[in-house]
């Protein structure tokens, strides 16, 4: 806490100082919006909150029965007593339908006539649009200290922990009071949580590691017994939190895994080796809508001021700021690439300094339905009768690291706003390419292994019809990971192409020397309402 400037009374008053407004953008996910506020309303019966809190679902929705629902849900909260608001899509374009000519590139630049199909903008545009809304509400609040907090849909008010008995999700933090007592006690505009469970990275940049940890489960599974009793219920004591689901920890400056991690099973009761086999089976193509069975990150309890430090990223899904952070909107939002939470923290930490913190106050991040491991939707990720694809999703990763890294490029060397950054990007580019590249022969060579352990003469669930369906979700998940990452596959010949390269080169250039002129126009406009 010495390095955070703080206000003369340390002590938080007793009672609420804050207002709350929670912006969560929603897309097709009913059950997951559900989901969310059914555990705020737990969250709240644990830990009561004496101040007012109000929750704008920014519906982002296409299919207009999912948008029904939502309203639907909206109103039965509020009717719980519950302050839900639907933010829809016919008054989100009543809003933002005279400012496409000015802020195109921060709302989406595609303008519509009227608010039909005008679904899947993307989580950048739909918050900047909601960021809008909220300038609106706080019209209303005058004087009244307010907290904004973004967050997403496929989240819980509550964390992930690991127990001898197995991992549990618990109400065990007390947010709005915490967050309540950080603002009250420091002069911190924008604090980022972070997220246990899912990592809330894409599978694109898992794989090599999730490849690691399936060879060491089937090499486990080899020398076990198919009827012998479980022996997998064993937690990874290694600590999940630094990216250690990340191919390339290493570029956030963190160390790569060297060894595999091993998979704890859920099952409970009398179960063998082989019931284990066919539930970690079933799990594996969860894997394509970003769960991750044996990274799971958890929640390590800790003094909470202690924790309290300057950031340099930003958890897109769980941030909180004062109003006045409403001017730093969700960058190049018109592109839709992936990392534009770390992109906004690089920007940021070099303007806020240490006013930009982060806290132990994660949320659990669920990708999937406890039914069918899918997501309700995910963008960039096609389920085909097939297989899974997911190049949409793994380019818009591979653009979003160039962007991010060469954002940090120019925040570091300080540039005026004159220079010529296609060098950056070039350099970025060429940088980024060897490491997915590289990465991709990494991911091959280990899906042979994986396929001569699946293969092996000797494996038992390779000659018993009772592990036929354990094994054909093997051979899917095989498929999937070759259809996705295998020589020629979509999304490598993609970044790889001259000509795509020049399309998205001049896309990012021009995103990055439109970005003081969007800003300008951003905050004109906040003023304006």
């Amino acid at each position: 806490m010495s390095s955070l400037p703080t206000k003369p009374t340390a002590e938080t008053p007793a009672g609420a100082n804050h207002r709350f407004i929670i912006v969560i953008p929603v897309a097709d996910r009913p059950r997951h919006i559900q989901a969310c506020l059914d555990s705020l309303r737990k969250l709240l019966l644990r830990y009561p909150y004496a101040g007012e809190i109000a929750v704008l679902i920014a519906d982002d929705s296409a299919d207009a029965a999912h948008i029904a629902t939502n309203r639907a849900i909206a109103a039965r909260y509020s009717a719980a007593n519950l302050n839900v608001i639907h933010f829809g899509p016919d008054e989100q374009f009543a809003l933002i339908q005279p400012l496409w000519e000015t802020l195109s590139n921060v709302v989406g630049n595609t303008p519509r006539k009227n608010s039909a199909n005008f679904g899947h903008k993307g989580q950048g545009a739909m918050r900047n649009i909601a960021y809008l809304k909220v300038a609106a509400l706080l019209k209303d609040m005058p004087g009244e200290n307010v907290l904004i907090w973004s967050l997403d849909s496929d989240q819980e008010f509550c964390v992930k922990v690991t127990t001898p008995e197995g991992d549990k999700d618990v109400y065990g933090v007390d947010f709005f009071n915490s967050l309540d007592a950080i603002f009250s006690r420091t002069d911190a505009l924008v604090l980022t949580g972070k997220v246990v469970g899912d990592p809330p990275v894409s599978p694109a940049v898992m794989t090599g590691n999730f490849l690691a940890d399936v060879i060491g489960f089937l090499q486990q599974m080899t020398a076990t017994a198919p009827a012998s009793a479980c022996s997998h219920h064993r937690a990874d004591t290694r600590h999940t939190g630094d990216a250690a689901y990340h191919d390339m920890a290493d570029l956030f400056g963190f160390q790569t895994a060297a060894e595999a991690y091993r998979f704890r099973c859920p099952l409970t009761g009398q179960h063998t080796a082989s019931d284990c086999f066919a539930h970690f089976a079933a799990r594996l193509n969860s894997f394509f809508y970003g769960e991750h069975p044996t990274r799971v990150s958890y929640y390590e309890n800790a003094e909470l001021f202690s924790t309290v430090q300057a950031a340099r990223t930003v958890y897109a899904g769980n941030y909180v700021f004062r109003p006045e952070a409403l001017k730093y909107f969700i960058p190049f939002a018109n592109l839709r690439l992936r990392m534009s939470g770390p992109t906004l923290g690089r920007m940021m930490r070099t303007e806020l300094g240490t006013r930009f913190v982060s806290a132990n106050l994660p949320m659990l991040h669920k990708r999937t339905l406890a039914s069918g491991g899918q997501a309700e939707f995910r963008p960039g990720i096609e389920t085909q009768t097939e297989c899974i694809d997911m190049s949409g999703e793994f380019e818009r990763q591979f653009y979003g690291d160039v962007m991010l890294f060469s954002i940090e490029r120019l925040n570091e060397s300080r540039r005026p706003a004159s220079t010529d950054f296609s060098e950056i990007l070039d350099n970025v580019r060429s940088a980024m390419l060897e490491k997915y590249n590289t990465r991709q022969q990494l991911i091959l060579d280990r899906l042979s292994e994986l396929e001569t352990l699946l293969h092996a003469p000797a494996a038992w669930w390779d000659h018993a019809a009772v592990h036929a369906d354990a094994f054909e979700n093997f051979a899917s998940f095989v498929a999937n990971i070759r259809h996705n990452f295998g020589e020629n596959t979509a999304g490598h010949t993609r970044i790889n192409a001259a000509g795509n390269w020049q399309k998205w080169r001049a896309d990012l250039l021009a995103a990055i020397e439109c970005y003081p002129a969007d800003r300008a126009a951003w905050e004109a406009v906040l003023c304006a309402h």
